[in-house]
């Protein structure tokens, strides 16, 4: 199917290989961000000394990470593993279990090698923005909290979606997630309109200047769409008869609906707030004695596994997520474990956009 308006009609899977393309291309400083982090952590060092392959728990204990930071440690590995400087390896008499080994690149990186490429690596890595990331020895050894921080605003330390108010960064952002709004939403429309089938209304959580909702309400006709938004965001907006926009905090309140979208949202919070959020998200579909659904676009790490550049994009948003947000990019397994312990009884993965998935969540 040719989706038109200026694209060179281009297909579906066109556009969404395109904006992959352009995702791994904007993410690529997080590879050298994460070898800053081995070699500033001297893994390949720790690794060499241990002698075989190291489980995830030896590495942890002999970098005295706090507890609370494993994750972090596991899915730097991630990506360290992906990108070839380790590998992992089945232990020996060992159920299921695997070791990091070095490779020939990370030999490269253990620092008491006559050839060492290490000290070459760090002299070049110092032009990254090291302000703007956590320290990985405070961060991860001392127990302090990542608190995103983004450019300029370092200095006063203000939190990230502090940092989006600023008009400056919030009219920044908003055109950043229009613009993907665009995309996915024809896309949505195009190849996975079955999921508005017997809806008569909806609620953007997140929804932003309503470019997705707009898109749907023009779409199908039948539909009212909400846009669900903090009210800085959605303050002066004009909607239509079948297009609102509502301000408020949907950790309090999602107004009720037939169905919610949370599109690129929940990836950009920890576990605990997403049940919360999703918890919100029930309680709106399930007013009045309907049973309505969520329809969520986000991520599934591994969805991708015969594709190695897209399921890197996916991992460096990770990382990206980890450092800003103390959130996280999700496999389906963890997908899954979030949406029942939010009370949801099955969820379904209707499609694969791209780096992303569309999954219908049911109450």
């Amino acid at each position: 199917m040719n989706l038109g308006n200026g694209d060179g009609d281009a297909t579906a899977s066109e556009l969404l290989q395109a904006q992959a393309r352009i995702w791994n291309h904007t993410y690529s400083f997080v590879k050298s961000v994460c070898l800053r982090w081995a070699i500033e952590l001297a893994i390949p060092d720790v690794i060499h000394h241990h002698g075989r392959p190291m489980t995830l728990w030896e590495l942890v204990s002999a970098l005295h990470v706090q507890p609370t930071k494993v994750h972090c440690i596991r899915r730097l590995m991630r990506v360290l593993v992906h990108s070839g400087l380790f590998e992992l390896r089945d232990l020996e008499e060992a159920d299921g279990q695997t070791g990091y080994v070095l490779t020939c690149v990370s030999r490269l990186l253990v620092k008491d090698n006559a050839l060492s490429a290490a000290p070459f690596a760090l002299l070049a890595l110092r032009s990254l923005p090291k302000g703007r990331w956590p320290d990985p020895s405070a961060w991860l050894r001392d127990g302090e909290d990542v608190r995103p921080i983004i450019g300029e605003e370092m200095a006063r330390h203000v939190p990230a979606w502090g940092v989006w108010r600023s008009p400056e960064v919030s009219s920044l952002f908003n055109e950043a997630m229009a613009s993907d709004s665009s995309l996915i939403a024809r896309v949505v429309v195009d190849t996975c309109g079955g999921v508005f089938e017997g809806l008569n209304s909806v609620v953007d959580v997140g929804g932003g200047t309503g470019t997705m909702g707009k898109a749907i309400t023009e779409a199908f006709p039948h539909l009212e769409c909400t846009v669900l938004d903090r009210p800085h965001v959605v303050d002066g907006l004009v909607g239509s008869e079948r297009l609102k926009f509502v301000g408020g905090d949907m950790l309090v309140e999602i107004p009720p609906a037939d169905a919610v979208i949370l599109k690129l949202v929940l990836h950009d919070w920890s576990d605990e707030k997403c049940i919360e959020i999703l918890n919100r998200c029930r309680e709106a579909v399930s007013g009045q004695g309907k049973v309505g659904k969520v329809i969520m676009i986000d991520m599934v790490l591994g969805s991708l596994t015969e594709d190695h550049g897209s399921t890197e994009t996916q991992l460096l948003f990770d990382i990206s997520m980890m450092a800003f947000f103390n959130a996280k990019e999700r496999d389906e397994k963890e997908w899954a474990k979030l949406f029942a312990d939010a009370g949801f009884s099955g969820y379904e993965i209707v499609s694969h956009l791209g780096l992303r998935s569309l999954i219908e969540i049911y109450p």
